[in-house]
């Protein structure tokens, strides 16, 4: 589903990334881990188009993101759910609102768009707060309007950055099994992560970033 082959990104100062290859398949969840600074952000914004790799291929569903035109990006982002640490909700819209802007933007109908709406906050376990607001949430339920935002474009890969870095242990179990839930139905899922526990701990797949370089 997803190959780097070979791919490379310089910033004028130095390398993020140095020939770096792997490989993920459809329904597979991967964590991508490292010390700070050693490129996992930038493999997330390189296949979001966030960022243009410098050199080398990176294949999702047959297509060189490398090479992707311009005009083909939306339509590309429209099968990815993107998941932050810091959340990024929208603070003056209700929970419904954040996790309908995907749907917004794809122009689906109001009828659609709400169903799919509470179908997404029904799997994280917030129906009954699409009236709320961001703020009055708690860090973990902000992280979970998120992923449900992630999620309601019904995306083929899912990519995490950090996802559980600002919330304790029970809640990241819990974020953890949301993500293993999305596998079962056929979402690839890539997480970004330094936490040791949680990788440690994991039967998933792991790739390991160091200083640019695949280990």
């Amino acid at each position: 589903m997803l190959s780097f082959n070979h791919v490379f990104k310089r910033y004028i100062a130095n390398d993020a990334l140095i020939d770096v290859n792997f490989h993920l398949n459809k329904g597979e969840i991967a964590f991508l881990t490292g010390h700070s600074g050693a490129g996992k952000s930038t493999v997330l914004r390189l296949i979001a188009i966030m960022e243009r790799c410098s050199r080398g291929q990176m294949l999702f569903e047959g297509q060189n993101l490398c090479r992707l035109r311009e005009q083909d990006i939306p339509v590309l982002r429209r099968k990815l759910g993107l998941i932050f640490q810091d959340y990024k909700l929208l603070a003056d819209r209700t929970v419904f609102d954040n996790v309908a802007l995907p749907l917004l933007v794809s122009g689906v109908g109001h009828y659609e768009l709400a169903r799919r709406v509470r179908a997404a906050l029904d799997k994280v376990g917030l129906l009954g707060k699409e009236k709320k607001y961001p703020l009055s949430l708690s860090g973990g339920e902000q992280q979970r309007v998120g992923i449900a935002r992630a999620v309601v474009n019904k995306p083929m890969l899912i990519l995490a950055d950090e996802p559980t870095g600002n919330l304790d242990p029970e809640l990241s179990v819990e974020i953890m099994n949301l993500f293993e839930q999305f596998q079962q139905v056929g979402v690839s899922v890539l997480i970004a992560t330094h936490e040791a526990k949680i990788v440690a701990e994991t039967k998933h797949k792991v790739f390991q970033l160091d200083h640019g370089r695949m280990v």
